[in-house]
């Protein structure tokens, strides 16, 4: 992400797409530490409630950290009122915790997507807690590819189904020219009727063998 310092930056691909029946929230696999490959099965996607989820580049333990408490704030939020929080109200708390932690901030930027009955939404959160809500959004060091990608293909009109292979073809662009994002994508979909749903490593390959993507 851009506005972490030179010393815990680190390297990462997500991604987070607004279509007309839902949301696709998408992530490469590989964690970094400067030139090493750390690991190379990384979660990046979080399911935060069947309406809800998470993507997240930084470091990892404040970003495990973050997507346990807000998971938990959400639960509890439901068990309370007997209904799931909206993606703005879950936008808004997540900006709160991460505001209120300025003394030890959390080195991470996030992407918080879902659908409630106002319809499909993507937040970007930066650290300092800034929460701005967008058609698409994506962070890490691989966004500039991806942003190319996505400025010339999404539309408004964009299914869920045509925004996998969306997400797909973006991710796949960035792995190519960004040397810490790699092995192997994550995508889950967010729907109103299907809740939320990943995507399968083999769907994700058939999808690149129709893209005729290496």
């Amino acid at each position: 992400m851009n506005d972490l310092p030179d010393s815990v930056k680190k390297g990462t691909t997500t991604i987070g797409l607004v279509c007309q029946d839902g949301v696709v929230m998408a992530t490469e696999k590989r964690a970094t530490m400067g030139t090493l490959i750390a690991h190379k099965t990384t979660q990046k996607l979080f399911r935060i409630d069947e309406n809800l989820g998470l993507t997240v580049a930084g470091v990892v333990g404040d970003a495990q950290t973050l997507a346990r408490y807000i998971t938990a704030e959400v639960e509890l939020y439901k068990l309370k009122r007997g209904v799931s929080m909206s993606v703005r109200s879950a936008a808004t708390l997540t900006s709160n915790i991460l505001a209120g932690s300025r003394y030890y901030p959390y080195w991470v930027g996030l992407i918080l997507g879902g659908v409630d009955p106002d319809g499909s939404h993507v937040y970007a959160l930066d650290m300092v807690g800034g929460a701005i809500p967008d058609d698409y959004v994506t962070t890490g060091s691989g966004s500039p590819f991806v942003y190319g990608v996505l400025e010339d293909h999404y539309t408004k009109e964009l299914t869920v189904k045509d925004g996998i292979d969306l997400a797909v073809r973006s991710l796949s662009a960035a792995m190519k020219r960004d040397a810490a994002s790699g092995d192997g994508i994550s995508i889950a979909t967010i729907t109103s009727k299907g809740g939320f749903e990943s995507i399968s490593e083999e769907e994700i390959g058939k999808r690149k063998t129709k893209l005729k993507i290496e």
